[in-house]
């Protein structure tokens, strides 16, 4: 019970999102999705959650739940090759998650998936936040370029839109 009072206090006093990611840093964050997508035919989506609503921290719900929820309602999942994939932040819980479509899901390890979100931990807890997000963001697409390489000539078919979203 003492769990879920102090983790209930942090979402109800956690600042707004948009404090640590203003324009500018949603700006480069797009850019670096925008960048990728030239080098891999994947489709990648950054979503930011600043806390969660109270009766959702009384009922148990964790940061994987909520970054599949938003995979869904952001329609990741909608891509001709099912390639699409979700890095999902919640800052109340210090959480970072990646969904990834089912046909990237074979090819990428949880390890895989791990070291990226490692990656984004130590530079966001560095205060390095759109950094933290574009080094993930790029190692993301790096992963996505082994597996879904961008073929030389082909258009490269924005499927979904590389504005990141505040939930």
């Amino acid at each position: 019970m003492a769990g879920t009072l102090k983790r209930l206090f942090t979402h109800l006093f956690t600042a707004d999102a948009r404090g640590l990611f203003p324009t500018s840093a949603m700006e480069r964050i797009a850019a670096a999705i925008d960048v990728g997508e030239t080098c891999h035919a994947g489709e990648v989506c950054f979503a930011v959650e600043s806390s969660l609503h109270w009766r959702d921290v009384l009922r148990g719900v964790q940061a994987r739940a909520r970054a599949e929820d938003a995979f869904a309602r952001l329609r990741v999942w909608d891509t001709a090759a099912n390639n699409g994939v979700l890095v999902y932040l919640l800052l109340a819980d210090h959480r970072i998650e990646i969904v990834a479509d089912r046909g990237l899901a074979p090819f990428v390890s949880a390890e895989q998936w791990r070291r990226v979100c490692e990656l984004m931990e130590g530079r966001l807890r560095a205060g390095e936040h759109a950094d933290g997000v574009v080094a993930g963001i790029e190692a993301v697409g790096d992963l996505l370029a082994e597996h879904f390489p961008q073929e030389p000539g082909a258009p490269d078919e924005d499927e979904l839109p590389d504005q990141p979203v505040f939930l």
